[in-house]
């Protein structure tokens, strides 16, 4: 069974991360690993993270997603 690709879309900042999903649905998560933790529940292998580059707050995320083994982009604004 093939399924389709689900996108996130990350905004980040210092406290919380705000993410959309293709199919509209938004959520927020606190910027730190119990937060990460609970966001990569909703991803699976067919899943793909996309987020700004925003000075340094993206990175822990961006590190644990790759760690994780879930597909990232990281974009400049």
């Amino acid at each position: 069974m093939n399924k389709d690709i689900k996108y996130f879309g990350i905004d980040i900042s210092q406290k919380v991360f705000d993410v959309t999903d293709s199919d509209g649905n938004y959520y927020q998560f606190k910027n730190n690993e119990l937060g990460f933790k609970k966001f990569s529940k909703l991803l699976d292998f067919n899943s793909y993270c996309v987020m700004e580059a925003t000075g340094y707050y993206h990175y822990q995320l961006a590190y644990y997603l790759l760690e994780t083994g879930f597909k990232v982009s990281v974009e400049n604004p």
